[in-house]
């Protein structure tokens, strides 16, 4: 799946033989004939797969998602099979989908809005980063701009060694952000392992 295409559609669909019956619909969602009949075709980027229980349909935009959803629902109908059909979202922030439709109630709504507050919780964490003498200033830069982006407090420790530096980051906020900030973190940490391994093999 691309990473632009942040919605998604699931059927559930009350079948006995889901999965035979899985991958007749799959077949002809995009059938010309289907789109002919309820006034469009499934847009081409729009991803449909399915795991033998659920039908998925991803897009990147509700739209493009939308117009799927009509040509499912029409191929669903003549066939006579029913299903619960729900849209969800890709949220940054929490790293997974949100179902938007239908809302949310009861108890599952109960949870997510627990999830939410305890995402925006602040808090404190400090994480360490280990890098080479050289470049130590540019992965502080970088970090104090990461955190600068995501509006989060940081304060910086060194602790020099005779061939490496191990910076601590103090960042202090929403906990979600502080998980943002920590695999950014991992990553320039690896991207300079690479950087210091370039440099010791190249020639002079």
């Amino acid at each position: 799946m691309s990473d632009d295409q942040d919605w998604r559609l699931t059927a559930e669909l009350d079948i006995e033989d889901k999965r035979s019956l899985l991958d007749h619909v799959v077949g002809r969602s995009r059938d010309a004939k289907v789109a002919q009949e309820i006034g469009a075709a499934v847009p081409h980027d729009v991803v449909i797969t399915h795991d033998g229980q659920l039908l998925f349909a991803y897009a990147a935009t509700r739209a493009a998602l939308s117009t799927a959803q009509a040509t499912i629902e029409t191929v669903l109908r003549r066939d006579g099979i029913a299903a619960r059909i729900s849209i969800s979202h890709w949220d940054e922030g929490f790293d997974e989908w949100l179902q938007v439709d239908p809302p949310l109630s009861g108890s599952a709504k109960r949870a997510e809005e627990v999830k939410e507050r305890d995402a925006e919780r602040l808090e404190s964490r400090t994480m360490v980063a280990s890098t080479g003498k050289l470049i130590r200033a540019e992965v502080e830069q970088t970090m104090s701009q990461w955190a600068d982006r995501l509006g989060l407090r940081c304060e910086i420790i060194e602790h020099p060694h005779l061939m490496t530096t191990q910076v601590a980051f103090t960042v202090t906020g929403p906990r979600r952000k502080l998980d943002e900030f920590a695999q950014a973190l991992r990553a320039e940490e690896l991207a300079t392992m690479r950087t210091e391994r370039e440099v010791m093999i190249s020639p002079l």
